[in-house]
């Protein structure tokens, strides 16, 4: 197999460095670049005693610990052959010290000695030879993850096949896959083997697993805590929700998973030591009739209430409550007042907050109407009529009279005579650049250019 020089293999986190012939001389693992990434806060301090128990990672999330019997050096990022069922297996060191035997038996609770440990031991240090049939096996692991699939379509299995690990001897691989029911995968297992000549495991994940797998980016703007660090997956449900006082908004609090985020169960603990606190009521009584409790703020420790005439609220502490508790159970009203609770209300409405046009520009509301259906045609039709000459008197209907009158001693179009002279408000219509527009639905402004024009008509008579 040939091998680029610096080629990256991101699912180990380790890169494979060559010769000039192409062949394999080692391979160094890449800091901070794989998944499930330990973090050695114990470096800096002596140990006090020799530590055996390893921490060992592979593909993705996959990780084991191996005890170290044959006392060999190892340091975190060593490549090393272990011990595998059957033949061996090449992995990374991950954790060793006093942080691989504290996460040693923080996942086995139960367990009381650690020399008692049936733990698989550490051969060697990777070989080149090890190093070349481990990278083989890694190139086949896509080819042979789409051939399964295209196999288990064939059987008309209802399952997804999500990922394949290889062994690092090449004579054993994971299948891992996902199935919402139980799905009978013998004679799968069967042709399989005979198609890719390995031993096959067949190992089913969850929804949780298989993002971890996967990896991707959550909301909050980092890595998936399933694909970084988490290996054991806890149960969340409702009440976490509950206790802490979200909103129940699925779209929000589900993940890539399509599951409840792990991240609800983080600060649990917290409230449910914040509520011990607070004491359960729902009305109290004072002087100024009954309050009724709306909500509470856990971590500041305030309680709102509001009366039966107003629905604004207003804070409470919990000390204040729990004496108007006493009070009331001694037949006693508080004389507690609104005004003087010592505390301001911080409470907002956020209803509209998340509206999609919130970041819109608010744009200016035309005054006039827009010339709809007809009046737009009839106003084309107008503005495409050839326009007189304004510099000539135009609108006398008796146009030729008026010029061969114009010089006679009797007025002629005085604006006071009796017969109407060009004027825009006789019945015959009129050729005039500044008649009356058509589609326009604004009889204010119409009304207001029929005057004018009136007026210059008068004057031009005049004249």
């Amino acid at each position: 197999m040939t091998i680029n020089k610096g080629t990256l293999y991101w699912s180990r986190g380790c890169v494979a460095e060559t010769g000039k012939e192409g062949e394999i001389i080692s391979c160094r693992a890449v800091k901070n670049c794989h998944k499930l990434t330990v973090y050695n806060w114990l470096r800096n301090i002596p140990a006090d005693r020799e530590y055996d128990i390893f921490e060992v990672r592979f593909k993705n999330t996959r990780k084991g610990f191996y005890r170290n019997v044959n006392s060999i050096d190892l340091r975190e990022g060593d490549i090393v052959a272990v011990e595998a069922s059957p033949g061996h297996d090449v992995g990374i060191i991950s954790a060793l010290g006093p942080v691989a035997e504290i996460k040693f038996l923080k996942s086995n609770p139960g367990l009381t000695n650690l020399k008692s440990a049936d733990l698989k031991k550490i051969y060697r240090i990777a070989r080149p030879v090890d190093i070349e049939k481990w990278q083989e096996a890694v190139s086949l692991e896509y080819t042979t993850m789409i051939k399964a699939r295209q196999i288990a379509s064939s059987l008309n299995l209802n399952m997804k096949i999500g990922d394949v690990d290889f062994q690092g001897d090449r004579t054993k691989a994971i299948f891992y896959y996902i199935a919402d029911e139980r799905v009978d995968f013998r004679e799968l297992i069967k042709i399989m083997a005979d198609s890719f000549k390995i031993r096959i495991e067949m190992r089913q994940i969850g929804a949780r697993q298989e993002a971890g797998l996967i990896g991707g980016i959550g909301p909050c703007g980092r890595e998936l805590c399933c694909a970084q660090w988490m290996r054991n997956f806890v149960s969340v449900s409702t009440n976490s929700v509950r206790y802490q006082e979200i909103s129940v908004n699925p779209l929000k609090l589900a993940g890539q998973c399509s599951k409840l985020k792990c991240c609800l169960n983080y600060e649990l603990d917290t409230y449910l030591d914040a509520w011990d606190a607070f004491p359960k009521v729902r009305q109290l009584e004072t002087v100024n009739g009954l309050i009724f409790l709306q909500k509470t703020d856990v971590l500041k420790g305030v309680m709102y209430f509001s009366t039966a005439e107003s629905p604004l609220m207003f804070p409470i502490p919990v000390e204040k409550v729990k004496e108007m508790i006493d009070g009331n159970r001694k037949g006693e009203k508080s004389e507690f007042h609104i005004e003087n609770n010592g505390l301001d209300s911080e409470f907002k409405s956020a209803v509209g907050e998340d509206s999609l046009t919130r970041f819109d520009r608010n744009r200016k509301k035309r005054r006039g109407r827009k010339p709809q259906g007809n009046d737009k045609l009839q106003a084309n039709a107008n503005n495409s009529k050839p326009q007189v000459n304004s510099s000539r008197p135009q609108g006398n209907a008796n146009s030729n009279k008026s010029q061969r009158n114009a010089n006679s001693s009797k007025p002629q179009g005085n604006a006071n005579s009796s017969k109407p002279q060009g004027n825009a408000n006789s019945n015959k219509p009129q050729g005039n650049a500044n008649s009356r527009p058509q589609g326009n639905g604004n009889n204010s402004r119409n009304s207001r250019r029929r005057n004018n024009k009136n007026r210059r008509n008068a004057s031009t008579d005049q004249a």
